[in-house]
């Protein structure tokens, strides 16, 4: 059983940054992704990196957010600058493994004045 266990949310003011974790209980070469769902809002992949190290983002966050890895932790960061009201979200870690999707529990992150 895959355990994605996400860390790093809160409250933080426009302009602020934070710094999602999601340590993983399986080896991290692989795709791992970063989703987010706002309230009455379809979950959205906000970025990936690959096993290859490769990484895409989507456009609302492109210049804004970095995804990274540390592989000898398995775990994976989500650096959010430049934050914004409508990045309120819930923020899910995401991998597969053996055709199977997995997800974390997800991190609150409340981007308010």
């Amino acid at each position: 059983q895959v355990q994605l266990v996400e860390s790093g949310g809160g409250l933080v003011q426009p302009g602020g940054s934070l710094r999602l974790s999601c340590a993983a209980s399986i080896s991290i070469f692989r795709d791992m992704s970063w989703y987010r769902q706002a309230p009455g809002k379809e979950r959205e992949l906000v970025a990936t990196v690959t096993g290859a190290g490769s990484t895409n983002y989507a456009d609302s966050v492109k210049g804004r957010f970095t995804i990274s890895r540390d592989n000898a932790k398995n775990t994976v960061y989500l650096q959010m600058n430049s934050l914004k009201p409508e990045d309120t979200a819930v923020y899910y870690c995401n991998t597969e493994s053996f055709g199977r999707l997995f997800w974390g529990q997800g991190t609150q992150v409340t981007v308010s004045s």
